[in-house]
């Protein structure tokens, strides 16, 4: 167990915790501190882990899969946790979690076939909207004026959800479907036993 994916699995026992935390605590402010602090620290493990990992070369198959899984679990655990809080409304925490399901979904299936489609700009600028928006909307809780930037946070996370998810769904079928050697369907192929290598 090296550094990096120690701190991936930190991240993931923290989830619960920051669960337990806001739906319990957050009613006061030292509570709401407390969750905030737990969610800040589990974001800074995920900065982290990805660093030390490239800079000492410990990039590892688990790691590979437990990072992004660690990730979905702590922005999908805080904004349900918001939904309970009466923070957020219901149906755009779904069109969020929905996105990351099936984005999950198809880099699944492409990596079943060999390709391996690397998180976009708007997927990375989709997290750091997230992790700004869950901010705005603990602590507009108790400072009245975060209350419209965080409503417009969320707007935000919410296109880019939907925009980074059309996105991948283009990807996926330009990287997996329509570059997948077939004969007679798909992309011409001179070859019929051509091979797609990546």
């Amino acid at each position: 167990m090296n550094l990096p994916n120690a701190l991936t699995l930190l991240r993931i026992f923290l989830v619960p915790v920051m669960v337990v935390v806001l739906l319990t605590r957050s009613r006061t402010d030292m509570g709401l501190l407390l969750g905030a602090g737990i969610f800040g620290l589990a974001v800074l493990t995920d900065y982290l882990d990805g660093f030390l990992a490239r800079r000492r070369n410990q990039v590892t198959k688990i790691g590979i899969l437990l990072d992004p899984i660690a990730d979905k679990l702590l922005t999908s655990a805080a904004f349900i946790s918001l939904i309970e809080l009466g923070a957020v409304p219901g149906w755009m925490v779904m069109i969020i979690l929905g996105r990351e399901f099936a984005v999950t979904g198809l880099r699944n299936i492409a990596a079943g076939r060999g390709v391996l489609i690397a998180a976009s700009g708007l997927g990375k600028g989709k997290m750091v909207s997230q992790v700004v928006a869950i901010f705005l909307l603990l602590f507009g809780r108790r400072f009245p004026v975060l209350r419209g930037p965080a409503v417009v946070s969320l707007w935000v996370v919410v296109i880019l959800a939907l925009v980074s998810g059309i996105d991948y769904f283009q990807r996926f079928w330009r990287e997996v479907l329509w570059s997948t050697p077939r004969t007679g369907e798909g992309r011409p192929q001179s070859d019929a036993n051509a091979v797609v290598t990546r």
